[in-house]
Protein backbone atom coordinates (compact mmCIF):
# COMPACT_ATOMS: atom_id res chain seq x y z
CA UNK A 1 0.00 0.00 0.00
CA UNK A 2 1.71 3.00 -1.07
CA UNK A 3 1.48 5.51 1.91
CA UNK A 4 -1.00 9.16 1.04
CA UNK A 5 -0.80 12.02 3.51
CA UNK A 6 -2.56 15.49 3.41
CA UNK A 7 -2.20 18.71 5.38
CA UNK A 8 -5.70 20.05 4.86
CA UNK A 9 -5.52 23.87 6.36
CA UNK A 10 -8.81 25.87 6.86
CA UNK A 11 -8.60 29.34 5.43
CA UNK A 12 -9.61 31.82 8.19
CA UNK A 13 -5.87 33.13 8.37
CA UNK A 14 -2.19 32.98 7.07
CA UNK A 15 -0.32 29.56 7.20
CA UNK A 16 1.11 29.81 10.94
CA UNK A 17 4.48 28.31 12.12
CA UNK A 18 2.65 25.19 13.91
CA UNK A 19 0.38 24.42 10.48
CA UNK A 20 3.76 24.43 8.71
CA UNK A 21 5.28 22.15 11.05
CA UNK A 22 2.18 19.61 10.47
CA UNK A 23 2.54 19.96 6.69
CA UNK A 24 6.21 19.26 7.29
CA UNK A 25 5.91 15.82 8.99
CA UNK A 26 2.73 15.30 6.47
CA UNK A 27 5.43 15.82 3.61
CA UNK A 28 7.99 14.04 5.17
CA UNK A 29 6.38 10.80 6.49
CA UNK A 30 4.69 10.90 2.81
CA UNK A 31 8.43 11.62 0.67
CA UNK A 32 10.69 8.88 3.05
CA UNK A 33 7.83 5.70 1.83
CA UNK A 34 7.73 7.08 -1.64
CA UNK A 35 4.17 7.65 -0.97
CA UNK A 36 2.11 11.16 -2.39
CA UNK A 37 1.50 13.83 0.01
CA UNK A 38 -1.77 16.37 -0.77
CA UNK A 39 -2.57 19.85 -0.38
CA UNK A 40 -6.63 19.91 0.82
CA UNK A 41 -8.27 23.33 1.40
CA UNK A 42 -10.78 22.97 4.16
CA UNK A 43 -13.37 25.82 2.92
CA UNK A 44 -16.92 24.39 4.57
CA UNK A 45 -16.97 27.08 7.38
CA UNK A 46 -17.73 29.75 4.15
CA UNK A 47 -18.11 32.76 7.43
CA UNK A 48 -14.43 32.40 8.05
CA UNK A 49 -12.44 31.08 5.10
CA UNK A 50 -11.42 33.79 2.26
CA UNK A 51 -9.24 33.99 -0.75
CA UNK A 52 -6.13 36.15 1.14
CA UNK A 53 -6.49 32.97 3.20
CA UNK A 54 -6.50 30.83 0.46
CA UNK A 55 -3.51 32.91 -1.30
CA UNK A 56 -1.65 33.14 1.80
CA UNK A 57 -1.54 29.67 2.09
CA UNK A 58 -0.47 28.52 -1.41
CA UNK A 59 2.33 31.10 -1.49
CA UNK A 60 3.90 30.09 2.37
CA UNK A 61 3.44 26.25 1.26
CA UNK A 62 5.07 27.16 -2.24
CA UNK A 63 8.00 29.10 -0.59
CA UNK A 64 8.63 26.55 1.90
CA UNK A 65 8.83 23.98 -0.81
CA UNK A 66 6.54 21.70 0.42
CA UNK A 67 4.41 20.94 -2.99
CA UNK A 68 1.72 18.93 -3.30
CA UNK A 69 1.40 15.87 -5.82
CA UNK A 70 -2.19 16.12 -6.56
CA UNK A 71 -4.28 19.60 -7.84
CA UNK A 72 -5.33 22.04 -5.44
CA UNK A 73 -8.57 20.24 -3.63
CA UNK A 74 -10.97 22.43 -2.06
CA UNK A 75 -13.60 20.93 -0.08
CA UNK A 76 -16.22 23.82 -1.28
CA UNK A 77 -15.99 22.08 -4.52
CA UNK A 78 -17.50 18.31 -3.53
CA UNK A 79 -20.56 19.84 -1.87
CA UNK A 80 -22.64 17.43 -4.59
CA UNK A 81 -20.51 14.21 -3.23
CA UNK A 82 -20.96 14.77 0.30
CA UNK A 83 -24.26 15.19 -0.44
CA UNK A 84 -24.68 11.88 -2.41
CA UNK A 85 -23.01 10.43 0.49
CA UNK A 86 -25.63 11.49 3.39
CA UNK A 87 -28.51 10.32 1.23
CA UNK A 88 -26.54 7.32 1.17
CA UNK A 89 -26.50 7.01 4.73
CA UNK A 90 -30.10 8.50 5.80
CA UNK A 91 -31.24 5.58 3.14
CA UNK A 92 -28.94 2.75 5.27
CA UNK A 93 -29.88 4.28 8.66
CA UNK A 94 -26.40 5.22 9.61
CA UNK A 95 -27.87 8.49 9.47
CA UNK A 96 -30.96 10.27 10.39
CA UNK A 97 -32.75 13.71 10.26
CA UNK A 98 -32.91 16.13 13.48
CA UNK A 99 -35.82 18.39 13.93
CA UNK A 100 -34.80 19.40 17.51
CA UNK A 101 -34.53 23.72 17.91
CA UNK A 102 -31.95 25.20 19.38
CA UNK A 103 -33.66 26.07 22.28
CA UNK A 104 -34.64 22.62 23.07
CA UNK A 105 -30.95 21.84 22.47
CA UNK A 106 -29.52 24.35 24.75
CA UNK A 107 -32.44 23.60 27.70
CA UNK A 108 -31.22 19.84 27.51
CA UNK A 109 -27.85 20.48 28.15
CA UNK A 110 -28.91 23.27 31.07
CA UNK A 111 -30.74 20.37 32.33
CA UNK A 112 -27.70 18.52 32.03
CA UNK A 113 -25.06 20.47 33.70
CA UNK A 114 -27.93 21.37 36.25
CA UNK A 115 -27.76 17.38 37.16
CA UNK A 116 -24.02 17.56 36.60
CA UNK A 117 -23.63 15.39 33.56
CA UNK A 118 -22.08 15.73 30.26
CA UNK A 119 -23.42 17.81 27.98
CA UNK A 120 -24.11 15.69 25.12
CA UNK A 121 -27.23 15.03 22.88
CA UNK A 122 -29.76 12.78 24.24
CA UNK A 123 -30.86 10.96 20.62
CA UNK A 124 -34.15 12.31 20.82
CA UNK A 125 -34.47 12.26 17.17
CA UNK A 126 -32.23 8.91 16.92
CA UNK A 127 -34.21 6.34 15.42
CA UNK A 128 -34.46 3.25 17.87
CA UNK A 129 -36.54 -0.43 17.06
CA UNK A 130 -40.03 -0.06 18.82
CA UNK A 131 -39.40 3.88 19.01
CA UNK A 132 -42.08 6.12 18.43
CA UNK A 133 -40.94 9.43 16.98
CA UNK A 134 -42.60 12.85 17.38
CA UNK A 135 -44.25 13.69 14.29
CA UNK A 136 -41.94 16.48 12.30
CA UNK A 137 -42.58 20.26 13.04
CA UNK A 138 -44.30 22.39 10.18
CA UNK A 139 -42.11 24.33 8.41
CA UNK A 140 -38.57 22.90 10.32
CA UNK A 141 -35.61 22.14 8.11
CA UNK A 142 -34.00 19.59 9.45
CA UNK A 143 -30.10 18.69 10.59
CA UNK A 144 -28.64 15.17 9.67
CA UNK A 145 -26.98 13.27 12.17
CA UNK A 146 -24.64 10.37 12.24
CA UNK A 147 -26.00 7.52 14.07
CA UNK A 148 -23.18 6.71 16.30
CA UNK A 149 -22.92 3.05 17.63
CA UNK A 150 -23.48 2.85 21.18
CA UNK A 151 -21.92 -0.43 21.76
CA UNK A 152 -18.63 -1.01 22.20
CA UNK A 153 -15.21 0.96 22.32
CA UNK A 154 -13.19 2.72 19.64
CA UNK A 155 -9.34 2.11 19.91
CA UNK A 156 -6.69 4.79 18.42
CA UNK A 157 -3.62 3.70 17.93
CA UNK A 158 -1.78 6.81 17.75
CA UNK A 159 1.81 6.65 16.01
CA UNK A 160 2.82 9.16 18.70
CA UNK A 161 0.39 8.87 21.69
CA UNK A 162 0.09 5.49 21.91
CA UNK A 163 -3.29 3.57 22.25
CA UNK A 164 -5.97 5.47 23.73
CA UNK A 165 -9.42 3.98 24.03
CA UNK A 166 -13.28 5.97 23.92
CA UNK A 167 -16.16 3.98 25.53
CA UNK A 168 -18.49 4.46 22.00
CA UNK A 169 -21.70 5.22 24.52
CA UNK A 170 -19.71 8.54 25.11
CA UNK A 171 -19.74 9.87 21.60
CA UNK A 172 -22.98 11.57 20.57
CA UNK A 173 -24.63 11.32 17.28
CA UNK A 174 -22.46 14.43 15.93
CA UNK A 175 -24.50 16.10 12.93
CA UNK A 176 -23.17 15.63 9.65
CA UNK A 177 -25.34 18.42 7.77
CA UNK A 178 -26.35 21.75 8.98
CA UNK A 179 -30.24 22.46 8.42
CA UNK A 180 -29.35 24.73 5.27
CA UNK A 181 -27.67 21.34 4.04
CA UNK A 182 -24.39 22.07 4.82
CA UNK A 183 -22.07 19.60 5.68
CA UNK A 184 -19.88 20.15 8.56
CA UNK A 185 -16.32 19.49 9.35
CA UNK A 186 -15.88 15.82 10.71
CA UNK A 187 -18.08 14.33 8.04
CA UNK A 188 -16.04 16.01 5.19
CA UNK A 189 -12.83 14.90 6.52
CA UNK A 190 -14.05 11.65 6.59
CA UNK A 191 -15.52 11.33 3.12
CA UNK A 192 -12.65 12.86 1.88
CA UNK A 193 -10.03 10.92 3.52
CA UNK A 194 -11.88 8.06 2.25
CA UNK A 195 -11.88 9.45 -1.60
CA UNK A 196 -8.36 10.83 -1.65
CA UNK A 197 -7.23 6.96 -0.14
CA UNK A 198 -5.42 9.23 2.66
CA UNK A 199 -3.55 6.43 4.33
CA UNK A 200 -2.05 8.25 7.23
CA UNK A 201 -3.98 11.72 8.97
CA UNK A 202 -1.13 13.16 10.77
CA UNK A 203 -2.24 16.72 12.59
CA UNK A 204 -2.32 18.79 15.55
CA UNK A 205 -3.63 16.57 19.15
CA UNK A 206 -6.28 19.19 19.30
CA UNK A 207 -8.07 16.93 16.85
CA UNK A 208 -7.82 13.52 18.94
CA UNK A 209 -11.48 13.92 20.11
CA UNK A 210 -12.52 14.32 16.76
CA UNK A 211 -10.88 10.82 15.70
CA UNK A 212 -12.97 8.36 17.50
CA UNK A 213 -15.96 9.96 15.29
CA UNK A 214 -14.07 9.95 12.38
CA UNK A 215 -13.46 6.21 12.55
CA UNK A 216 -16.69 5.44 13.25
CA UNK A 217 -18.25 7.45 10.37
CA UNK A 218 -15.42 5.64 8.25
CA UNK A 219 -16.53 2.15 9.13
CA UNK A 220 -20.03 3.10 8.47
CA UNK A 221 -19.33 3.95 5.25
CA UNK A 222 -17.74 0.61 4.71
CA UNK A 223 -14.05 2.14 4.75
CA UNK A 224 -10.68 1.04 6.93
CA UNK A 225 -9.51 3.91 8.88
CA UNK A 226 -6.24 5.18 8.31
CA UNK A 227 -3.32 5.74 10.99
CA UNK A 228 -3.29 8.68 12.77
CA UNK A 229 -0.49 10.73 14.36
CA UNK A 230 -1.52 13.70 17.05
CA UNK A 231 1.76 16.03 17.33
CA UNK A 232 1.48 17.82 20.35
CA UNK A 233 1.10 22.15 20.62
CA UNK A 234 3.74 24.29 20.19
CA UNK A 235 4.61 26.13 23.26
CA UNK A 236 6.89 29.24 23.82
CA UNK A 237 9.91 29.30 24.95
CA UNK A 238 8.62 29.91 28.54
CA UNK A 239 5.96 27.34 28.64
CA UNK A 240 3.15 29.42 27.93
CA UNK A 241 0.75 29.19 25.22
CA UNK A 242 2.80 29.80 21.85
CA UNK A 243 2.04 33.89 21.08
CA UNK A 244 3.35 36.38 18.76
CA UNK A 245 5.99 37.28 21.35
CA UNK A 246 7.93 34.00 21.24
CA UNK A 247 7.59 33.61 17.15
CA UNK A 248 3.93 32.68 16.38
CA UNK A 249 4.02 34.34 13.17
CA UNK A 250 2.86 33.68 9.80
CA UNK A 251 5.12 31.86 8.08
CA UNK A 252 6.07 34.45 4.88
CA UNK A 253 6.67 36.97 8.40
CA UNK A 254 9.62 34.53 8.82
CA UNK A 255 10.96 35.22 4.94
CA UNK A 256 10.45 38.97 5.55
CA UNK A 257 12.73 38.70 8.78
CA UNK A 258 15.83 37.07 6.45
CA UNK A 259 14.98 33.11 6.87
CA UNK A 260 15.97 30.54 4.25
CA UNK A 261 13.08 28.46 3.71
CA UNK A 262 15.01 25.33 4.34
CA UNK A 263 16.66 26.89 7.58
CA UNK A 264 12.72 27.48 8.77
CA UNK A 265 12.03 23.59 7.98
CA UNK A 266 15.20 22.79 9.48
CA UNK A 267 13.97 24.20 12.15
CA UNK A 268 10.33 22.88 12.16
CA UNK A 269 11.36 19.67 11.88
CA UNK A 270 13.48 19.72 15.65
CA UNK A 271 10.44 20.97 17.08
CA UNK A 272 9.46 17.30 18.82
CA UNK A 273 11.34 15.19 17.08
CA UNK A 274 15.06 14.16 16.91
CA UNK A 275 17.59 12.09 15.23
CA UNK A 276 20.16 11.74 17.84
CA UNK A 277 22.27 14.49 18.63
CA UNK A 278 22.36 16.14 14.80
CA UNK A 279 20.61 19.47 14.78
CA UNK A 280 21.16 20.35 11.17
CA UNK A 281 19.80 18.37 8.47
CA UNK A 282 19.86 18.93 4.06
CA UNK A 283 16.12 18.28 2.85
CA UNK A 284 17.21 15.10 1.95
CA UNK A 285 18.64 14.20 5.31
CA UNK A 286 14.99 14.91 6.80
CA UNK A 287 13.39 13.07 4.50
CA UNK A 288 15.71 9.42 4.88
CA UNK A 289 15.39 10.02 8.94
CA UNK A 290 12.07 10.84 9.79
CA UNK A 291 9.62 9.00 11.21
CA UNK A 292 6.99 8.74 14.40
CA UNK A 293 9.16 6.53 17.07
CA UNK A 294 11.27 9.54 17.74
CA UNK A 295 8.32 11.87 17.78
CA UNK A 296 7.67 13.35 21.20
CA UNK A 297 4.24 13.46 22.46
CA UNK A 298 5.43 16.20 25.12
CA UNK A 299 4.74 19.81 23.68
CA UNK A 300 7.72 21.32 22.01
CA UNK A 301 8.90 25.08 22.61
CA UNK A 302 9.68 27.48 20.44
CA UNK A 303 12.94 29.33 20.79
CA UNK A 304 13.64 32.24 18.87
CA UNK A 305 17.35 32.82 19.56
CA UNK A 306 17.75 28.96 18.39
CA UNK A 307 15.76 29.59 15.27
CA UNK A 308 18.22 32.53 14.64
CA UNK A 309 21.14 29.96 15.21
CA UNK A 310 19.74 27.56 12.89
CA UNK A 311 19.22 30.33 9.96
CA UNK A 312 23.12 31.22 10.68
CA UNK A 313 24.27 27.41 10.47
CA UNK A 314 22.14 27.17 7.32
CA UNK A 315 23.40 30.63 5.50
CA UNK A 316 27.54 29.24 6.64
CA UNK A 317 27.07 26.01 4.84
CA UNK A 318 24.80 26.25 2.26
CA UNK A 319 25.85 26.55 -1.50
CA UNK A 320 25.73 30.67 -1.98
CA UNK A 321 24.10 30.07 -5.52
CA UNK A 322 21.14 28.31 -3.87
CA UNK A 323 20.86 31.79 -1.17
CA UNK A 324 21.68 34.03 -3.85
CA UNK A 325 17.86 34.42 -5.18
CA UNK A 326 16.61 35.06 -1.58
CA UNK A 327 19.42 37.35 -1.16
CA UNK A 328 18.59 38.92 -4.38
CA UNK A 329 14.83 38.97 -3.07
CA UNK A 330 16.03 41.03 0.50
CA UNK A 331 18.28 43.25 -1.36
CA UNK A 332 15.02 44.50 -3.75
CA UNK A 333 13.00 45.02 -0.96
CA UNK A 334 15.86 47.23 0.76
CA UNK A 335 15.24 49.34 -2.61
CA UNK A 336 18.39 47.84 -4.36
CA UNK A 337 19.25 46.84 -7.62
CA UNK A 338 21.39 43.83 -7.38
CA UNK A 339 22.17 44.32 -10.83
CA UNK A 340 24.23 47.44 -10.01
CA UNK A 341 27.28 45.73 -8.38
CA UNK A 342 28.98 42.47 -7.65
CA UNK A 343 27.79 38.83 -7.94
CA UNK A 344 25.32 37.92 -5.20
CA UNK A 345 27.28 34.60 -4.84
CA UNK A 346 30.39 36.85 -3.79
CA UNK A 347 29.21 39.17 -1.32
CA UNK A 348 27.27 35.71 0.19
CA UNK A 349 30.49 34.42 0.29
CA UNK A 350 32.32 37.55 2.39
CA UNK A 351 29.09 38.37 4.50
CA UNK A 352 27.27 34.80 6.08
CA UNK A 353 30.21 34.84 8.69
CA UNK A 354 28.56 37.64 10.76
CA UNK A 355 24.86 37.59 9.50
CA UNK A 356 22.36 35.31 10.90
CA UNK A 357 19.81 36.01 8.43
CA UNK A 358 19.42 37.57 4.98
CA UNK A 359 17.57 40.91 5.95
CA UNK A 360 20.92 41.11 8.25
CA UNK A 361 23.10 40.56 5.26
CA UNK A 362 20.69 43.27 2.98
CA UNK A 363 21.36 45.93 5.21
CA UNK A 364 24.94 45.23 5.41
CA UNK A 365 25.03 44.74 2.02
CA UNK A 366 23.42 47.69 0.57
CA UNK A 367 26.79 49.26 0.21
CA UNK A 368 27.68 46.86 -2.81
CA UNK A 369 24.77 48.33 -4.65
CA UNK A 370 23.68 51.39 -4.17
CA UNK A 371 25.79 55.09 -2.90
CA UNK A 372 26.30 55.38 0.51
CA UNK A 373 23.79 58.60 1.30
CA UNK A 374 25.38 59.28 4.54
CA UNK A 375 27.88 58.48 7.12
CA UNK A 376 26.89 56.51 10.76
CA UNK A 377 27.04 59.98 12.51
CA UNK A 378 29.29 58.19 15.27
CA UNK A 379 31.63 56.60 12.70
CA UNK A 380 32.52 59.21 11.09
CA UNK A 381 33.50 61.89 14.00
CA UNK A 382 35.68 59.13 15.07
CA UNK A 383 37.16 57.89 11.74
CA UNK A 384 36.85 60.82 9.17
CA UNK A 385 37.69 63.28 11.50
CA UNK A 386 40.30 66.10 9.88
CA UNK A 387 43.71 63.69 10.20
CA UNK A 388 42.03 60.88 8.11
CA UNK A 389 42.09 63.10 5.07
CA UNK A 390 45.79 62.50 4.28
CA UNK A 391 45.25 58.67 5.17
CA UNK A 392 42.48 58.70 2.89
CA UNK A 393 44.45 60.64 0.39
CA UNK A 394 47.17 58.16 0.31
CA UNK A 395 45.45 55.52 -0.83
CA UNK A 396 43.75 57.26 -3.13
CA UNK A 397 47.18 57.59 -5.34
CA UNK A 398 48.14 53.95 -4.14
CA UNK A 399 45.34 52.48 -5.66
CA UNK A 400 44.92 54.90 -8.67
CA UNK A 401 48.28 52.95 -9.78
CA UNK A 402 47.66 49.63 -9.40
CA UNK A 403 48.25 47.52 -12.60
CA UNK A 404 45.43 44.33 -11.16
CA UNK A 405 42.44 44.93 -9.01
CA UNK A 406 42.82 41.69 -6.81
CA UNK A 407 42.98 41.79 -3.14
CA UNK A 408 46.27 40.66 -3.24
CA UNK A 409 47.59 44.05 -4.29
CA UNK A 410 44.97 45.95 -2.42
CA UNK A 411 46.05 44.62 0.57
CA UNK A 412 49.42 45.62 -0.43
CA UNK A 413 48.54 49.25 -0.57
CA UNK A 414 46.65 49.57 2.33
CA UNK A 415 49.69 47.86 4.47
CA UNK A 416 51.78 50.46 2.18
CA UNK A 417 49.94 53.76 3.03
CA UNK A 418 50.02 52.53 7.40
CA UNK A 419 53.87 51.78 7.22
CA UNK A 420 55.09 55.17 4.92
CA UNK A 421 52.39 57.02 7.73
CA UNK A 422 53.69 55.52 10.63
CA UNK A 423 50.19 54.71 11.46
CA UNK A 424 48.40 50.98 12.80
CA UNK A 425 46.33 48.84 10.22
CA UNK A 426 43.70 49.80 11.96
CA UNK A 427 43.85 53.51 11.77
CA UNK A 428 43.71 52.92 7.75
CA UNK A 429 41.52 50.53 7.57
CA UNK A 430 38.46 51.96 9.53
CA UNK A 431 38.51 55.30 7.44
CA UNK A 432 38.13 53.09 4.55
CA UNK A 433 35.52 51.17 5.66
CA UNK A 434 33.21 54.45 6.34
CA UNK A 435 34.23 55.71 3.18
CA UNK A 436 32.64 52.94 1.41
CA UNK A 437 30.17 51.62 3.54
CA UNK A 438 28.83 54.33 5.52
CA UNK A 439 29.63 52.80 8.61
CA UNK A 440 32.79 50.84 10.67
CA UNK A 441 32.04 47.29 9.85
CA UNK A 442 32.31 45.32 6.66
CA UNK A 443 34.14 42.70 5.03
CA UNK A 444 38.47 42.62 5.17
CA UNK A 445 39.13 45.41 3.43
CA UNK A 446 40.84 43.89 0.49
CA UNK A 447 37.80 41.75 0.24
CA UNK A 448 35.02 44.69 0.44
CA UNK A 449 37.31 46.75 -2.53
CA UNK A 450 38.07 44.15 -4.73
CA UNK A 451 34.09 43.35 -4.87
CA UNK A 452 32.83 47.19 -5.17
CA UNK A 453 35.18 47.87 -7.35
CA UNK A 454 37.93 50.59 -8.24
CA UNK A 455 35.87 53.00 -10.09
CA UNK A 456 33.45 53.11 -7.22
CA UNK A 457 36.28 52.79 -4.41
CA UNK A 458 38.00 55.59 -5.58
CA UNK A 459 34.60 57.92 -5.69
CA UNK A 460 33.63 56.89 -2.43
CA UNK A 461 37.44 57.78 -0.60
CA UNK A 462 37.52 60.85 -2.41
CA UNK A 463 34.10 61.96 -1.27
CA UNK A 464 35.14 60.60 2.37
CA UNK A 465 38.45 62.50 2.25
CA UNK A 466 36.65 65.74 1.35
CA UNK A 467 34.44 65.18 4.31
CA UNK A 468 37.61 64.58 6.66
CA UNK A 469 39.10 68.30 4.99
CA UNK A 470 36.39 69.87 6.55
CA UNK A 471 35.71 67.96 9.60
CA UNK A 472 36.76 69.35 12.68
CA UNK A 473 40.15 67.95 13.96
CA UNK A 474 39.82 64.49 16.05
CA UNK A 475 39.80 65.08 19.99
Amino acid sequence: MSVVTRFAPSPTGFLHIGGARTALFSYLYAKRFGGKFLLRIEDTDRERSTQAAVDAIFEGMAWLGLNSDFEEIYQTQRFDRYAAVIQDMLAAGTAYHCYASKEELDQMRAEQQARKEKPRYDGRWRPEPGKVLPEPPAGVKPVVRFRNPQDGEVVLDDLIKGRIVFASEELDDLIIARADGVPTYNFCVVVDDMDMGITHVIRGDDHVNNTPRQIQMIRALGGTPPKYAHVSMILGSDGAKLSKRHGALGVMEYRAMGFMPDAILNYLVRLGWSHGDQELFTREEMIAKFDFDHVSAAPARFDMEKAYWVSHQYLKVTEPAVIAPEFDWHLRRQGVDPANGPALEDVILQQRERCRTLLEMAEKSKFFYAEVGSYNEKDAAKHLSAKAAPVLNALIDGLTGLAHWQPADIHGVVHAVAEKLGLKLGDVAQPIRVAVSGAAVSPPIDQTLFLLGRTATLARLAAAAAHAAKAAPAA
